[in-house]
């Protein structure tokens, strides 16, 4: 049997799938980066030129680390607010208060109208000096003394007034050239009122303690008055000192002159150091680095191209014993070394921005509202591997974008990275879904019809007939309350472990129906088969399902029931286990693979869903039996309806110690059986409620996000009562033009636990477009549940 790699061990099959295929068109050109400028068009006539400046410049774009959920790719953390920040009219409204009140003291100490107010210099001063005539050194003296008194009140208001934090808020906070202009404007202002207008007495110091012959020249007034100017040249000079450095006057200078530097010398200028291949400099392999180096600059690069090369090059840090196949790759192949077995370096087209260096993949933006933390707001919401292994619940009717925004996104970024070798990739969904160009994938599976090339196994690939029965039962009978699956899972291993020591394999769908039917021919007919002798256990089992068949509470005729389903004239030829077909098992997960499975849900809906189940049930299972657990399995059920069973719910929480994860949409939460509700959203790490969905779905996701504690205000008004008569007729002539009584108000701050999302919130709170996405990572860390504009 030609297994075609499905099903044999990871290197093992000389024709692994997917077979190599002719890249597609454009296959190789670099993405756009998020906010770049179109690249410039070529003259007519003349060939395109190779340019790899946009692909340079998403691969050297700043990632700062950031809290899960958060789109990392040119992401500026904004600076954490406090608990007290003072707002913007409150604190220049301080400031200017302040200022006035410092210009009034000053104002009344000039003046003289501070009574007493020499008394202090009097007694640490010679009393001669305060007569009619008093000596230079007095003028000195008094200068200095009011100069002191100035910088106290400055000390005093500036607290008072929290200049500080005027300065940085609206000067230090701001970008380069607006910062420095800010501080510009502010020093020349404080150096015309000190310096030139003498609004305090600094400069009356500065002459004060100079001596007169350095500036006073005898008979010629027009010079004494240059060297004034130059004094109050020098005073301002210091005075703009600290704006300057406020301002950062002289990285903006250097910032300036830099460029012209390069321009007029460009044969001097300093080459950047080279980056982008850290790793393999450090490795010492320099040559190998400025190949790769090369090729991005040329524009023979993209983003798929760097992260497959940098995987394999952790292979190799992994086991040095590649090194040499890994150089002679890349010296001969440049970009395109170590290629996907498909050829493809890139999807046919992309409909979100991803980012690749991450693994994200960016779905919208976290809205701009009060609940929002400062730091999420306005911010790009984003879903990576990291996130996904802990899978994913989406609700949301049809029509509210859970398809558009965030299933078919996922998609893309988990093939993107099953291209660069890091994933595998399943999805499921019904035919005619949106969900990528069938190039896009390795593998298309279409169950009932005719021109699929692959098939599904039924069995997911076991060989152990009681993995194979209780794999099946969970399938059959996981969602029936009424059925226990450890009798569903007897009955099927009764048959299924005589049937394959007979035949070898396990049964097809009619021959397994007409087992569980209890068919005595049928049953006869394979118990002739097995030798007693050798087989005494299994006659045991096969005589033990005789003697059940068509007893109360027998689960064999309703697991044929339900089996019937795929036995129908459109399934001929499909789940064969003769050898004859090319089955799909999802055991060969460990190759980095894309497959998309058709489900004809229109046309057989019982089916679809059967098989939906089938593949999830099988993917849990074969996830907990990898081996290699470097690639990241993903599967997505576009639309998990009637796909949940109580066995794989249990299996969800294990994925993600397998570095796998599950996408599950549903239309709504009454698709799933309503006691696995609850543990459905128990078991998923991350939820995205879209609009539109009803108060009772809510509420059960209100109470699996919890409460937390916030800080309400109460106002209570009281009457006040005058016992005065002269304050009893103000109240009343106050009533009488109000029409209110004269009140006080009582004001009480508490904290109070409340729910993240009421159900009433989440049901009509909701803007259309929008969704309320909690996540957790495999880490462990948790970001709260909040709105994000999936359009955005």
């Amino acid at each position: 049997m030609d297994s075609d790699g499905t099903r044999d061990a990871r290197g093992t099959h000389p024709n692994p799938v997917p077979r190599p295929t002719a890249p597609l068109e454009g296959a190789g050109v670099p993405p756009m980066p998020p906010g770049a400028p179109p690249a410039p068009l070529a003259p007519p006539g003349a060939p395109p030129k190779p340019d790899g400046s946009l692909f340079l410049t998403w691969l050297r774009t700043p990632r700062p680390d950031a809290p899960p959920g958060i789109w990392r790719l040119g992401h500026r953390p904004r600076p954490q607010e406090t608990v007290g920040r003072v707002s913007d009219r409150a604190l220049l409204t301080g400031a200017v208060a302040a200022l006035i009140a410092a210009l009034v003291v000053w104002s009344l100490w000039v003046n003289n109208l501070v009574p007493h107010k020499r008394i202090p210099l009097e007694l640490v001063t010679p009393s001669d000096w305060w007569g009619f005539n008093p000596p230079r050194a007095a003028l000195t003296a008094s200068a200095v003394y009011d100069s002191v008194f100035a910088t106290l009140v400055l000390y005093y208001f500036a607290r008072v007034g929290n200049w500080k934090e005027v300065v940085r808020r609206y000067v230090t906070e701001r970008p380069g050239p607006s910062r420095a202009l800010r501080a510009a404007v502010l020093g020349a202002l404080v150096a015309w009122l000190v310096v030139w207008h003498g609004l305090l007495s600094y400069y009356k110091l500065a002459v004060s303690v100079i001596p007169a012959d350095w500036f006073v020249v005898p008979g010629d007034p027009v010079g004494t008055v240059h060297r004034l100017q130059i004094l109050k040249i020098v005073l301002t000079v210091l005075a703009l000192g600290p704006f300057a450095l406020a301002g950062d006057w002289l990285g903006l200078l250097r910032g300036l002159q830099r460029p012209r530097a390069v321009a007029e010398h460009p044969e001097t200028a300093v080459p950047e150091p080279v980056t982008d291949w850290p790793d393999l400099h450090a490795y010492g392999q320099s040559a190998t680095a400025e190949r790769l180096a090369e090729e991005a600059r040329a524009g023979r690069m993209n983003d798929v191209d760097c992260v497959r090369i940098r995987r394999a090059w952790s292979s190799v840090v992994a086991d040095p014993a590649r090194l040499g196949a890994f150089t002679s790759a890349v010296r001969d192949d440049g970009a395109r070394a170590c290629l996907h077995p498909s050829g493809q370096r890139d999807l046919p087209i992309r409909m979100a921005p991803h980012d690749l260096l991450t693994a994200q993949v960016r779905i919208g933006r976290y809205a701009d509202v009060e609940r929002t933390p400062p730091a999420r707001r306005a911010a790009g919401a984003a879903l990576d591997s990291g996130t996904l292994g802990t899978s994913l619940l989406v609700i949301g009717p049809s029509g509210s974008g859970k398809t558009e925004h965030l299933v078919r996104p996922i998609c893309e970024s988990v093939a993107l990275q099953a291209l660069a070798g890091q994933a595998a990739l399943i999805v499921v969904c019904a035919a005619g879904t949106p969900l990528g160009a069938d190039q896009a994938y390795d593998i298309v599976i279409r169950p009932g019809d005719r021109t699929s090339a692959y098939d599904i196994d039924l069995y997911g690939g076991a060989d152990d007939p009681d993995e194979a029965a209780m794999l099946l039962a969970d399938v059959l009978a996981g969602d029936w309350a009424e059925v226990e699956l450890r009798r569903a899972g007897t009955v099927l291993a009764q048959l299924l472990g005589p049937f394959r020591a007979v035949h070898g394999r396990f049964p097809s769908v009619p021959e397994l129906r007409e087992l569980l039917d209890g068919e005595p021919s049928a049953l006869n007919r394979l118990k002739a088969m097995l030798d007693e002798r050798d087989h005494s256990p299994l006659h045991r089992e096969l005589d033990a399902r005789a003697r059940q068949t068509g007893t109360h509470g027998d689960p064999g005729i309703l697991l044929a029931d339900r089996l019937a389903c795929l036995d129908r004239p459109a399934f001929s030829g499909f789940f064969d286990t003769s050898g004859d077909t090319r089955p799909f098992t999802l055991r060969s997960l460990d190759h980095p693979l894309r497959v998309r499975v058709d489900l004809p849900e229109r046309a057989h809906p019982e089916a679809a869903q059967l098989l939906a189940r089938l593949l999830l049930a099988q993917f849990t299972a074969s996830t907990a039996v990898r081996r290699d657990r470097s690639l990241f399995a993903c599967l997505v059920l576009a639309d998990a309806t009637h796909a949940i069973t109580a066995g794989s719910v249990r299996a969800l929480r294990g994925l993600r110690e397998s570095n796998a994860g599950v996408l599950l949409s549903l239309r709504a939460l009454g698709d799933v059986p309503e006691h696995l509700r609850q543990p459905l959203i128990a078991a998923v790490g991350c939820h995205a409620a879209c609009s539109g969905i009803t108060t009772w779905e809510g509420a059960l996701f209100a109470q699996a996000w919890g409460t937390e504690w916030v800080e309400t205000t109460e106002v209570a008004k009281h009457t006040v009562f005058a016992d005065q008569p002269l304050t009893r007729l103000i109240h009343a002539v106050r009533k009488l033009g109000t029409g209110k009584p004269v009140t006080t108000d009582a004001v009480t701050v508490r904290q109070v636990e409340r729910e993240r999302w009421s159900a009433s919130e989440l049901a009509h709170g909701v803007p259309p477009g929008h969704a309320v996405l909690s996540l957790t990572t495999v880490q462990g860390e948790h970001a709260p549940p909040l709105l994000v504009d999936l359009r955005g």
